[in-house]
């Protein structure tokens, strides 16, 4: 077959397509407002759409093997990166984040995915010899995001105060950290901080600088780790199929583009599936529970359990499946008016350690 290479009317074409596309999505949500599960779904369907339709080019343009090679690799990234739709959550649980400005995080976090992941092909598999003993420690993080979500079940109180929260007391040492969500923003100037102080006595920071980051930015910063991370595992198997950079790259951000759409569907679904959320938090025990076998396998020799990836796949469709029929089966009960408890006037603070 030779070497597909980097064909000039492709390369623009695809970085065209995903640059409109992106921007198109980002104008549609620029309003505040909760994520509907029919628009995450028609959004699925169109990035689901734009990965066939660039398949259809390449059948045309070029190959019909040269389409295949890329569209299995677009379906093994996506099953590859089902995991990291339960992460997201658990990540944006911890930090207390709903609704529009989950789209704005993921969707500037797509930049971070097309620099990471161009990195990774062009580097090939040679970087990927430190993930064994990485994926022990993310492992770990994992099952305490499980955890942390098991603990907060049903609690949906808004955080107001981010200055006990576990992201802010690990880096304010290193970088200036503004305490509280502000109109969406990852930064605030100095200006607005005292603004904000003057009006809120109670706002503290660690130390003054002209820039603070602010919780949305560290949320994007924890988002853009579990990518990486999890990049680790699928960019050498994608590479596996196909050793043409240019379709390892086009399969991997079709699929993440796709994905991470669909993490609202999955998102919507868990405000009106009442179970669905206990499945999230099964599933990231048994993310942690995965990674910790791959990473042992690979460092001390494992040999008594190999989890397939299609396995993984179907226990993670499985799984969100039961918590789907269990909240039909067993649908929350809604408590009389005359029941509910009377609430302080004053707007509740709540502090995350």
């Amino acid at each position: 077959m030779g070497h597909f290479g980097f064909p000039v009317e492709t390369v623009a074409i695809f970085f065209g397509a995903i640059s409109l596309s992106v921007f198109m999505d980002l104008f549609a949500h620029r309003k505040n407002k909760e994520i509907s599960v029919l628009d995450a779904s028609l959004w699925s369907v169109f990035w689901v759409g734009l990965a066939v339709a660039f398949y259809g080019y390449l059948w045309v343009r070029f190959d019909k093997q040269w389409a295949d090679l890329y569209l299995a690799g677009v379906a093994l990234e996506k099953s590859l990166s089902i995991d990291n739709l339960m992460v997201f959550m658990a990540i944006f649980a911890s930090f207390g984040i709903r609704g529009a400005l989950q789209h704005r995080i993921l969707y500037w976090g797509i930049i971070g995915a097309l620099v990471f992941r161009a990195l990774f092909v062009a580097a090939g598999t040679g970087l990927f010899q430190l993930t064994p003993w990485v994926g022990f420690i993310f492992a770990a993080i994992v099952a305490w995001s499980g955890w942390k979500m098991l603990r907060a079940s049903g609690d949906d109180e808004d955080i107001v105060d981010y200055s006990e929260h576990w992201s802010v007391k690990m880096t304010e040492k290193v970088m200036p950290i503004f305490p509280r969500l502000h109109a969406e923003r990852f930064f605030v100037t100095r200006a607005i901080v005292k603004d904000l102080a003057d009006a809120d006595p109670t706002i503290r920071t660690a130390k003054d600088a002209a820039v603070f980051a602010t919780p949305a930015f560290l949320c994007l910063m924890a988002i853009e780790t579990s990518d990486i991370m999890f990049a680790f595992d699928s960019v050498p198997a994608v590479i596996a199929v196909t050793q043409e950079p240019l379709l390892v790259y086009a399969a991997m951000i079709f699929a993440v583009l796709g994905l991470r759409s669909l993490y609202f569907v999955l998102a919507a679904l868990t405000r009106y599936l009442v179970h669905l959320e206990k499945a999230v938090i099964a599933l990231l025990f048994f993310i942690a529970f995965k990674l910790t076998v791959q990473s042992g396998e690979h460092v001390f020799g494992w040999d008594f359990l190999h989890i397939d990836p299609n396995v993984s796949l179907l226990v993670v469709l499985g799984t969100l499946a039961v918590g789907v029929v269990a909240s039909f089966i067993w649908p929350e009960k809604e408590e009389p008016e005359g029941d509910e408890e009377t609430q302080p006037s004053d707007p509740a603070r709540k502090n995350v350690s």
